[in-house]
């Protein structure tokens, strides 16, 4: 457990009522810097987390009827239709999916009309989400449109669906495949829950399959078994006929049900009337703008800028794992409803996070010790003693403690307001020591990691260098430096200096390319990095690097940079 000893014993309760006005703007270059995720980033999300295959509950069910169901080949019984059927190939239902009629098909037709009724109702009002997306890009592709329902049967149109055997997404990709096929797999991101990336996947994979066994059913099988478990059933079997191959124990049943499972979604879903789903309320085509944001931010933080709702924003963004866009990202195409990219961006540079202090209470146990409580919320010997002003380690079961822990809210800062926030604020110079990493100084000072490296512009997620200076903004009042991690502590631009932009004519000679330049200056706030400052004014971090000849992306608030109007 990590301690540290304040050179300021009796104020360090104060530092857990700082106020941090940082820089969690989309565009500020949030990174980290160690491997280490440390656990605020880490909490579960329900409208984040996996979701169990719903599929998978009655698949004992379909087993067990399907073994009754005789022989797999196309003269099976004759399948009853409703009344008003008619023929297949009318001219208002067309198929472009081979449609074979058995006892198999026969057996799914009246397993969703019956006991899985209410799952097949989901699942087609879900697809109204998801169709169009895929039919657009089966169709680029050459494939046939009906294999959109194989998500049906895949994943129930469910982007973060999981199986037992860690099968992802929409369209069921298990790890392997899905990096094969191009799908980022990181603890930030799971491509594989990515609506539009995960079907292109799909559609490449889909089209391998059926180039490499010239037939749709051999091609659907192998999705679900494995390419190289269908080549050995074709050659065990000596045949390319999915049904007589079928007959023989060359595939798993769990493969064989694969087909005439999609023969059967296919028929209800085109035609759902027919089939006694005429309740169905499918939902709106999914749709959106994207906002190019900076690592580490919080899809809170995206609701806000856009001006909606986090659950939605979420649900836009199922791809990310933490609820905030990934951290080894320089630029991440953040997804937002459609219609509000203008608004999105206008809010960005005043996007500020507000860091404050809240308690929970935690009661005692008989034998618990200090460190495992210590433990269990991720904080240091030190600060609990400090906050429940104990003298000794030794608990007394029926206690309470008081558990310090910290919340992140954000405002857009009204036109001007930034710079004046900017001077409340103390800047605390920390000297990087060897061994050090972001995640231990964020622990010493009791603040986001993501807020370090965003203040500091830093241009590496992997690593830290001993003897480089970071800048903390704090609040007033905080001292959180420690005895053994000296820090400088600067004061912060003075009240007066609230102007934040000035304008100016460039008064010398200009160069060629100079002639209608306009040189404006910018009164650094707290918060801003080259990167959302670049954003601002339209140009680049190393365009303002060499136009103030600064060496590095550290700036600091309170200093001027010159920028150029381009």
């Amino acid at each position: 457990m990590y301690s540290q000893h304040y050179s300021h014993p009796f104020r360090i309760w104060l530092f857990f009522l700082f106020f941090l006005l940082g820089g969690c703007s989309v565009g500020q270059n949030l990174g980290w810097i160690d491997q280490e995720i440390p656990p605020a980033i880490t909490e579960k999300d329900p409208d984040l987390e996996p979701v169990a295959l719903e599929s998978e509950s009655p698949l004992q069910q379909e087993l067990e009827a399907l073994a009754l169901t005789g022989r797999w080949d196309t003269a099976g019984t004759s399948l009853v239709l409703p009344d008003n059927a008619g023929d297949f190939d009318q001219p208002e239902i067309s198929y472009d999916f081979p449609i074979t009629i058995n006892r198999q098909v026969e057996l799914y037709l009246e397993l969703f009309q019956g006991k899985q009724r209410s799952y097949f109702s989901l699942w087609l009002a879900r697809s109204g989400r998801y169709l169009p997306m895929i039919c657009d890009e089966l169709e680029a592709a050459g494939l046939p449109k009906d294999l959109a329902y194989l998500s049906l049967i895949e994943s129930g149109f469910s982007q973060r669906a999981y199986s037992r055997a860690q099968a992802v997404g929409l369209w069921q990709f298990m790890s392997g495949t899905g990096r094969e096929y191009g799908l980022d797999i990181t603890r930030y991101v799971d491509e594989r829950r990515d609506a539009e990336k995960s079907t292109k996947a799909a559609v490449a994979y889909l089209k391998y399959l059926y180039e490499e066994f010239g037939d749709w059913y051999l091609a659907v099988a192998a999705y679900n078994a494995g390419p190289g478990t269908m080549r050995s059933a074709v050659r065990r079997s000596q045949s390319n006929d999915f049904w007589e191959i079928a007959q023989k124990k060359y595939l798993q049943l769990e493969t064989k049900r694969y087909v005439p499972k999609l023969i059967a979604a296919i028929l209800i879903a085109k035609d759902p009337e027919r089939y006694g789903f005429s309740d169905i309320e499918y939902e709106e085509p999914l749709a959106y703008e994207t906002l190019a944001v900076g690592p580490g931010l919080s899809l809170d933080a995206v609701a806000m800028l856009a001006s909606t709702n986090s659950k939605e924003i979420k649900r836009l963004n199922q791809e990310l794992r933490i609820g905030k866009t990934p951290l080894d990202t320089e630029e991440y195409l953040v997804k937002i409803p459609p219609g509000s990219k203008d608004l999105a961006e206008s809010n960005l540079p005043r996007l500020h996070s507000v860091v404050t202090t809240e308690y929970r209470t935690h009661l005692v146990r008989s034998g618990e010790s200090l460190a495992e409580v210590c433990r269990r919320y991720n904080i240091n010997t030190t600060t609990l003693l400090k906050v429940n002003n104990l003298k000794t380690s030794k608990l007394v079961a029926g206690s309470r403690l008081r558990i310090p822990f910290q919340t992140i809210e954000y405002r857009i800062l009204p036109e001007g307001m930034a710079g004046m926030l900017a001077a409340r604020n103390d800047l605390i110079l920390h000297t990087v020591k060897k061994g050090e990493t972001i995640s231990k100084i964020a622990r010493q000072y009791q603040v986001p990691a993501d807020m370090i490296a965003a203040w500091n512009g830093l241009p590496s997620v992997h690593r830290i260098t001993a003897g480089q200076q970071l800048a903390l903004y704090m609040s007033n009042g905080a001292s959180p430096v420690t005895a053994d991690s000296p820090a400088e502590i600067v004061s912060s631009a003075p009240e007066t200096e609230n102007l934040t932009v000035l304008s100016a004519t460039k008064k010398q000679a200009p160069s060629s390319d100079e002639v209608t330049a306009e040189l404006h200056w910018y009164l650094v706030k707290s918060g801003d990095s080259l990167w959302t400052i670049s954003r601002q004014f339209n140009t680049s971090p190393d365009d303002i690097r060499k136009m103030n000849n600064l060496k590095s992306n550290l700036i600091h608030p309170g200093s001027r940079l010159k920028l150029k109007d381009v």
